[in-house]
């Protein structure tokens, strides 16, 4: 083997976290070099929605919110695993890294009006102040590796273009019945099209895939390596015990040595069958549980642990869960995967479990939604439900990927998406729910509906609720009845939008081992940690956030660290 590629620092993975610890060593004037492995840089971010929550920031500050409040919030959320030192160690952070990327990267945000906390009945909860996103960006300013961001989730886009959450999403609902709204869509539409055609790919970029747009664009600026298709395949440890370096395979294969250590960014475990095995309750085979996430194969972990690191599972909940649709690729057969990260709340639809019963608030987040999915069918073999709407629901929303008329409906049948049933009955009978069930669930469901109540399970019943809803709709923006034939059904499956369970780290985000010592010259950020909010969801941006903060954090005082330690000297 060759000579090691020197470097200050190697950063495995080129999420949020990841370039967020680059940029930030980067700017210091620290030699840093960004491994992937897969062939797209972005990771699970570049397909998010690019939220960001982050409690302090100059809006949130100027409405009124106080470091206090998000305490209390965040300590409501997860009270017997609240991490008061690591909570506290984020909140002291976040004024000076959001000033840090607005000031002095390319990365600018958007501060929304509205972004409701996810749990906003508990104390401390805001309805603003707390979530930004990224600015859309043309991602020509990137040239020839705009082509290297991982693309959007095709499941999730419609025709090619990624709707932005907020009002950009609220005029694709109102697609088929506003004028307004149709030019809106059509002109999102006909520029993603030219675009492709000219460029091979859209290039205005908007959600998680414009932060990693602008953040790329600073570590090119700022002589970052930046390497896709290098894998890291083990960890270097010198004769003093410090990780100094790493081998890599792929289109680097070789030897980096690292002088100030390594930053493990590369994602959570949830597309790992064992370590799903190991710490997913619901997943003790393997085989209940689909991740749509990218990259979370558990590299960071499976890393970590040869040199002493360990998974800190000791967290309210050990993934961030979503339901899912799983169907196919007509051509191949090949598996995809829909999130249901809002459609359930929308009025006119229900989810139920095999029984044909309701099981929870379908306006919750869909951490919520789906903590009470697997409540529910704790014990049971599988963790799966349906969400239902009747005619005037499809045509008006449709249900997530099945979109509403005039979208022929074919396809979505075809690819084992969505179900039709004639009546009640005949659905139930094709999906193997008990009729009577369903038809008596949808009967108590509507006579609530149409009052704009939900005595059963509360739904609609808070803001965040109604943010999920569809505002224009009265009584309640969560709720209608379920009145007109035919019905339809989409089938839901436990998914996860990254783990909250991850190597254990010291307030330095250095990994530790189980009795707590500091494996020198390694850290770990973002979904490859344990969650700073013990595994609680605060609200938009509960990943992205933190792997921010902590990823700012780790570039910053990685030389520092260094130093105490006697490595190098400053």
């Amino acid at each position: 083997m060759g000579k090691p590629v020197e470097c200050d620092v190697l950063v495995m993975g080129s999420g949020v976290a990841g370039l967020a610890a680059a940029l930030k060593a980067a700017s210091q004037g620290l030699s840093v070099i960004v491994a992937e492995k897969e062939r797209f840089f972005g990771g699970t971010t570049a397909i998010s929605a690019g939220w960001a929550w982050v409690p302090g920031n100059k809006q949130g500050v100027v409405q009124g919110d106080t470091r206090d409040e998000a305490e209390t919030y965040l300590k409501s959320l997860a009270p017997d695993t609240y991490n008061a030192r690591g909570v506290r160690q984020f909140l002291d952070a976040v004024p000076e890294a959001i000033s840090f990327f607005e000031e002095e990267t390319d990365v600018e945000f958007i501060y929304p009006e509205k972004a409701p906390d996810y749990q906003m009945d508990l104390p401390g909860a805001r309805l603003s102040g707390r979530a930004i996103i990224p600015k859309d960006v043309d991602a020509r300013v990137l040239g020839d590796k705009r082509l290297l961001i991982q693309p959007y989730m095709s499941s999730y886009t419609v025709f090619g273009y990624m709707p932005q959450v907020g009002p950009d999403i609220n005029e694709f609902f109102h697609v088929n019945q506003s004028f307004k709204s149709f030019a809106y869509v059509a002109r999102k539409l006909l520029r993603t099209w030219i675009d492709t055609a000219l460029y091979k790919r859209a290039v205005l970029r908007s959600n998680g895939n414009a932060l990693i747009t602008r953040m790329l664009k600073t570590a090119d600026d700022l002589g970052v390596r930046l390497w896709v298709n290098s894998p890291v395949t083990s960890l270097h440890r010198n004769r003093d015990g410090i990780v100094d370096g790493a081998t890599l395979g792929g289109d680097h294969a070789g030897q980096v040595h690292a002088r100030l250590g390594v930053i493990l960014a590369a994602g959570g475990f949830s597309g790992n069958t064992e370590l799903r095995r190991q710490h997913f309750p619901h997943d003790p085979n393997g085989d209940n549980h689909f991740t749509p996430t990218v990259g979370h194969g558990g590299d960071a972990v499976t890393l970590g642990k040869t040199v002493g690191g360990y998974v800190d599972d000791s967290v309210h909940s050990v993934g961030s869960w979503a339901p899912v649709t799983v169907f196919r690729h007509l051509l191949g057969g090949r598996q995809r995967l829909f999130p249901h990260l809002r459609a359930i709340g929308l009025p006119g639809l229900i989810a139920v479990d095999g029984e044909g019963r309701r099981f929870g608030n379908e306006a919750l987040s869909y951490h919520d939604f789906g903590s009470q999915m697997l409540a529910h069918n704790d014990g049971q073999p599988d963790t799966e439900g349906w969400v239902i709407a009747d005619a005037k629901t499809m045509h008006k929303y449709g249900i997530g990927y099945a979109k509403p008329w005039p979208m022929p409906r074919g396809y979505f049948y075809k690819t084992g998406y969505l179900v039709k049933g004639d009546s009640l009955s005949d659905l139930a009978q094709k999906i193997g729910v008990n009729s009577k069930n369903l038809e008596e669930t949808v009967r108590d469901f509507n006579k609530g509906a149409e009052r704009g109540e939900d005595p059963e399970f509360g739904r609609g019943s808070t803001l965040y609720n109604n943010f999920r809803g569809d505002m224009g709709h009265k009584p309640n923006p969560n709720l209608a009845p379920l009145d007109k034939g035919p019905f339809y059904a989409a089938k839901i499956r436990m998914g996860d939008l990254g783990t909250f369970a991850g190597l254990g780290i010291n307030e330095r985000s250095e990994v530790v081992t189980e009795d707590g010592q500091a494996v020198p010259g390694l850290y770990a950020v973002g979904a490859a940690a344990v969650s700073v909010f013990g595994g609680g969801y605060p609200g938009y941006g509960s990943h992205i956030g933190p792997a921010l903060i902590f990823g700012y954090r780790a570039g910053r005082d990685i030389a520092q660290h260094a130093a105490e330690r006697g490595t190098i000297r400053t």
